[in-house]
């Protein structure tokens, strides 16, 4: 695995427990969390580039 794939991988976990803790919170942000889920939507998207990169062709 690469260093890029394996780096956005790590960034979509810790955005994902990022949102879990926000949404924990006594008066959780709505916000905050809508900002979040939308960066873990992007890094999720670069990652399924990458990965139809990486494919071998067929």
């Amino acid at each position: 695995m690469s260093d890029r794939l394996y780096l956005l991988m790590e960034r979509h976990q810790k955005l994902d427990q990022m949102i879990a803790a926000a949404q924990k919170r006594g008066l959780p942000d709505p916000f905050e969390i809508i900002r979040l889920k939308n960066l873990k939507l992007a890094v999720k998207e670069r990652l399924a580039r990458a990965m139809r990169r990486r494919a071998p062709a067929r």
